[in-house]
């Protein structure tokens, strides 16, 4: 197992927490451990030893996702160290194979931030990739780390409410109970 997390106290403590579901069958073997996003090494150390990828509040660099694509890596991404130590339980018992709830649909790149009264930060962004939808649940991620994890507030493009909004177009979003969006931001 590779872990990677946003902060060192998260991942020694998924760290230790998996090596506990060691069992006198199977053998919970940590690698490599780090901060900061899942890369490209990352991925060619799990190809080379047979692991899968655990990551903490973190996501892979695109070109380590489409590298892991290609060399059929397991990467297992969570935000509560409990979700990833009992998915990977399950799996060590051999009841079921852990099944992976989320689904990267696309990728936003912030590129301008406005500041409304009485609405708060907009996000003036371009879909890199995929089609965002109203109803996407979304993670802001900079330098690699999850910083925060919600719901979509609104989406426009121009001035009008739209439902979605595909690659390579541009569009102003807002995110519920969050502001500190930055340039740059994915």
């Amino acid at each position: 197992v590779i872990v990677k997390g946003d902060v060192d106290g998260s991942v020694e403590a998924l760290s230790d927490a998996l090596l506990k579901l060691s069992t006198r069958e199977v053998q919970v073997n940590v690698i490599h451990k780090a901060v900061g996003a899942i890369t490209e090494s990352d991925v060619m150390l799990a190809s080379a030893s047979d692991a899968i990828i655990i990551g903490f509040q973190v996501r892979p660099s695109s070109q380590a996702r489409k590298l892991a694509e290609k060399e059929e890596i397991d990467i297992r991404l969570y935000s509560i160290i409990y979700q990833a130590t009992e998915e990977l339980k399950t799996a060590i018992e051999g009841m079921l194979s852990p099944k992976m709830e989320e689904k990267i649909t696309c990728n936003v790149e912030v590129r301008e931030v406005f500041n409304i009264t009485k609405v708060g930060n907009i996000a003036g962004c371009f879909v890199l990739d995929g089609k965002i939808t109203r109803h996407t649940k979304i993670r802001v991620i900079r330098d690699g780390i999850v910083i925060h994890t919600g719901q979509l507030g609104s989406l426009k493009r121009f001035k009008d409410d739209v439902k979605e909004v595909t690659s390579n177009y541009e569009c102003g979003l807002n995110i519920d109970n969050f502001n500190d969006i930055k340039i740059g931001d994915i």
